[in-house]
């Protein structure tokens, strides 16, 4: 079931497609990643519109046009997996790409995307990547985003095991890291990936570092070097919420 947003008649109106669940501490301190997103990403007088993918709620194809554009969530599954839902997500992607629709691609979207549309996605050659990582905006590769990147490089908080292996036919590569080697893609003017999490905080990274330790996803010594990574240093959260919205909203 969708959960739209107040609005008015003209409003611009945007669908956030969620791949993942919402945690109980993202739940207790945000009331869901829902709310995570509309604080990064919204402004007032728009309307938006949830979508929890991951369990089958997707928009009917016939209310597509009606959306100025979509935001892919991060989730803890496998872009490259062939989930039922993860395949109709990838052939509603392929419909906004055909339709010339605004799709920013976040993490799992990054790559889910990267799939859709024709490139390679799989584990991360180098394991996890987990805690703050600068990326490098490659400047020859820039348009259509121009003006939009005010520093050669930024920061941004970074959660995955698996990463884009080949972008797709018609994509360009929009930053790196000395981690991963596809950090953001563009492909023309209407779809955007990025590999980090523009909308995280610190401190829903670190329940998230504590569930996969306890969990046994990852080891002690990965788990302390992100924890102290974020104490001496803070994403460029400012800068990717202007990005990302400006990504969505302009033109």
């Amino acid at each position: 079931m969708k959960e739209p947003s107040p609005t008015k008649q003209g409003d611009k109106r945007y669908a956030l497609l969620m791949a993942a669940r919402d945690s109980d501490y993202v739940k207790k301190a945000y009331g869901g990643y829902f709310n995570v997103f509309l604080a990064a990403f919204a402004e007032q007088g728009e309307r938006w519109d949830l979508f929890r993918v991951v369990d089958g709620e997707f928009p009917d194809v016939d209310d597509l046009h009606c959306y100025d554009g979509f935001v892919v969530s991060g989730s803890p599954y496998d872009a490259y997996g062939n989930d039922k839902w993860i395949l109709k997500l990838c052939f509603l992607l392929q419909t906004l790409d055909s339709m010339k629709k605004k799709v920013l691609g976040i993490c799992f979207g990054h790559q889910v995307l990267c799939r859709a549309l024709g490139g390679k996605v799989g584990k991360a050659m180098t394991g996890w990547d987990i805690g703050l990582r600068r990326v490098k905006i490659v400047e020859d590769l820039l348009p259509p985003f121009s003006g939009r990147f005010l520093e050669d490089s930024l920061s941004i908080i970074e959660c995955h095991q698996d990463e884009v292996w080949e972008v797709p036919p018609a994509a360009k590569v929009v930053a790196v890291s000395d981690k991963t080697g596809v950090e953001m893609f563009a492909i023309g003017g209407h779809i955007l990936g990025i590999q980090g999490h523009p909308e995280y905080t610190k401190d829903i990274l670190l329940s998230i570092i504590d569930r996969l330790l306890n969990d046994g996803f990852i080891e002690r010594e990965l788990a302390e070097k992100a924890k102290s990574g974020l104490e001496v240093d803070e994403p460029d959260r400012t800068s990717w919420e202007k990005i990302c919205r400006d990504f969505l909203k302009e033109g």
